[in-house]
This record gives C-alpha cells, structure tokens and sequence, in this order.
C-alpha cells in the first residue's frame, strides 16, 4: 500500500456570508488557494494530474467548479479535474477520493479541497412560478405577455433561499438546527453547558490568531483590491458568556436551546491541499506536512446526524486497532456545541454503545485539552464543502508545531453520515 502524503495546504480567511467575500465566487476563491498552494511549494504546474475539489453549492455558472479552480489557478488545460458532494464531508470527500486516485495508480500528484461560497447561493423559484416566467419568455406579443402577468400572484414573487432548502434533510424533514435541538434533548445537554463550550471555541481561535495566519492566503477585496484579509473575522476578542446567554433560541423558540451562538456560523471560504505518494514527495525533494493513514465514513439515522463523528470514529479506530488514547490531538467540526458536546457523550457511554451496536466497549473520553486546540466552527465558520479540507490541514499544522505522530479528524455530515480520517507524521 502507498503512504499517502499531504505536502502542504492553504486556505482562505474564513468570512462571514454576505460581507467581504460577497463579491468573490466560489471558484475564485478555490482558484487564490490553488495558485497561493502552487507558489508555497514551487511546483511546476505540469505535475499535476487532477484536481478535485468538493462544493455543496455548486455555481451554476461553474458545474464542475474543481475544473474552473484547475483552470483560473493555472492548471494547464489537458489535466483532469472533477467535483465531489458529500454535504458537510465534501471536504474530506475530495481528500479521499485523491488518496484512493493515488493508492490505484491513476494519478501521482493531486489538488483536492473544498470551496464554498454561501454568501452566493441563489434564491429558488417554485415549478409554478418558473413555468410562468418560461411562458413570459416565449410570449411575443404585447398582449400575450399581459395575459400571463394577469395571472401571476404574489407567491410567484416569493423565491425559497437555495442555502434554507441546502441546510434541511427532505428524509427526516428536519433542517440541521433542529437536529441539533433533537441531540440536546437525547442527552440532556443544557443551554448552560452549550453557551460556555462556545464562548471557549471564541476564546481559543482568538488566541490562536497569529498561528492560524500560517495557513492564510491573504485575500485583497474586490471591488476596489486596496484592503487585504489576513485573519478570519467571525472570532470574536469580546465574545462574553452573557451576551452569548441573552440570544434566544432559533429552532425551537418554546424549548429549545440551540441559538446563532452556539451553532457554527454561515461562511464563505476555500481550501487547497497537496498530495501525492510518500516515495514521489520524497523525489521530488519535499518534506511532507503529514500522512493520511486512514479514513472511514459512516451511515447513521438523518435525525441525529450530529453524532456521525461517533460512528465512523469507532469504526476506523477498532480497524486500526487504536484508541482515542492513542490520538494526541483531535478535531471534532463544531456544527453545533451541543452536537460536539454529545458525541463526547456517546464516545464514553457504554449504554450507547450497546443499545446502537457498536463494537466492543465504548471509545472513551476525549481529553478536552487536546480537542479543537484553536477553535472550532461556532467561532470560526463552517463553510460547507470547504470545512473538512480545512480540519485536514489546521491538524496537520498544528501536529508540526507540537511535534505531535498522530492524529484524529472527524465531522457530522447532513443526511446522516460521519467521516473521520487519522492523520499523521514521521
């Protein structure tokens, strides 16, 4: 089997939707991290073999968008390049399908990542209304047009946000809040509790400003290109656990507990990793960022989604005969705290692991001094398709500063998967 290394990765600031990267698209973004990545590594262009790249909210103008960040970076126009879904894990998705790509021999060096710009996604119109304007299109008389105007209603005006219907499960009827909401209540987790693991991810990737610089591409912001990003704008350095318990509840106003704050932020935001063979890396003269030992996904019920992490992280752990002992730095996607919060519940309970099957005895605790080391995504932001390369790469970046071997990054993914990959280094 080849050892697959992750050379080096970038990604962009990560930016709160409809604000500073409202006029940056989902492919330029992909496109500075491609050419930022091609840059750090100095690697000629030629050798690359494919690009993939995972999106959720594919842009209509750009179908396979992997294919316009492949050409807008550089890329020369006879390499490959396709465009990978799976929701929330689109991001790892792009990363294992490169591992697999590479592992059979198809390619040698690889771009995979995620992008995703949010901020863009289009607003819908129904099947009633869109044959209406259909109709008005091929009208050519004056009168024809009016005829159809006559019979249009206001609700023909009302288009549904692609990002509303992009953030609910059509199999479990729940949008993602609510399973959130579902989770809390599953394991009595108090708002308390949830405001207070918040208000830490804020503190921590405030904290960890300047190390998180090392994996920025600067952005200059269109439309005028005189002020340049450098930093990800959803921490926040005044962030308090009594402005944070003050914000009411979004997705169960009566009961719940879930609210903006403790829930990842909607984000713009791209990343681009390297990889390619450890015996390639090795000829080619670089020294690899990490490894990617292994990787697994998970299937679970769509209405507790959130605990997708704790499937698929028993699962590979038990296949590599690992514990959670063994991993000494972790990353856990804070869609949610509450949902972060109960899959630290599920690892350790041993009735959860028999009532759901799970092999052997529960996994564990995971120490809280070793999770999510510079904030998760309640502060930082979870730009879908983009998010899983991000944890890659934060990780890999972080074992290399504490001279860690090895490492666990996981995620929950809407419709009710999990996905987690050990990582590690020499």
């Amino acid at each position: 089997m080849k050892k697959i290394a992750i050379v080096e990765g970038v990604r962009t600031p990560l930016v709160k939707s409809w604000g500073l990267f409202d006029n940056l698209s989902a492919q330029q973004m992909g496109a500075l991290c491609l050419n930022e990545l091609l840059q750090r590594t100095e690697l000629d262009v030629n050798a690359v073999d494919e690009v993939i790249f995972g999106c959720v909210g594919q842009p209509a103008e750009a179908a396979n968008v992997a294919r316009v960040i492949g050409l807008y970076g550089g890329i020369p126009k006879d390499k490959r390049a396709y465009t990978v879904s799976r929701n929330c894990a689109s991001g790892f998705e792009a990363v294992t399908s490169a591992a697999e790509k590479i592992q059979c021999g198809v390619d040698h060096v690889v771009i995979a990542g995620g992008t995703e710009s949010m901020s863009n996604m289009p607003l819908l119109f129904n099947k009633e209304a869109a044959t209406l304007f259909l109709r008005l299109s091929k009208a050519r008389t004056f009168f024809e047009k009016l005829k159809i105007f006559a019979g249009m209603r206001p609700k023909h005006f009302s288009p549904v946000p692609a990002l509303k219907l992009g953030l609910s499960d059509v199999t479990c009827g729940l949008n993602m809040g609510e399973t959130a909401e579902v989770l809390a209540k599953m394991f009595g987790i108090s708002r308390e509790k949830q405001d207070a693991f918040a208000l830490r991810s804020h503190l921590k990737a405030v904290k960890a400003r300047e190390k998180l610089r090392e994996e920025i591409v600067p952005v200059f912001l269109p439309p005028g290109y005189q002020e340049c990003l450098k930093d990800d704008n959803g921490p926040r350095e005044n962030q308090t656990l009594e402005a944070l318990t003050k914000l009411k509840p979004i997705f169960d106003r009566k009961s719940g507990t879930v609210t903006a704050g403790n829930s990842s932020q909607i984000t713009d935001g791209a990343c681009a990793l390297l990889l390619m063979d450890a015996e390639k890396a090795r000829a080619m003269g670089y020294e690899a960022l990490g490894y990617l030992r292994d990787y697994l996904y998970a299937g679970l019920e769509p209405s507790q989604m959130g605990l997708g992490p704790v499937f698929a992280i028993d699962k590979l752990l038990r296949k590599n005969s690992l514990t959670l002992k063994d991993m000494q730095l972790v990353e856990i996607n804070e869609a949610f705290a509450v949902q972060v919060l109960a899959c630290l519940e599920a690892l350790g309970s041993a009735a959860f692991a028999k009532e759901h099957a799970l092999a052997g005895a529960p996994m564990g605790e995971i120490d809280p001094e070793i999770l999510n080391v510079n904030g998760g995504a309640v502060a930082l932001g979870h730009p879908v398709g983009m998010s899983g390369a991000r944890l890659i790469l934060t990780c890999l970046k972080e074992m290399k500063r504490r001279s860690l071997h090895r490492g666990l990054v996981s995620l929950c993914v809407g419709g009710g998967q999990g996905g987690a990959i050990i990582l590690e280094r020499s």
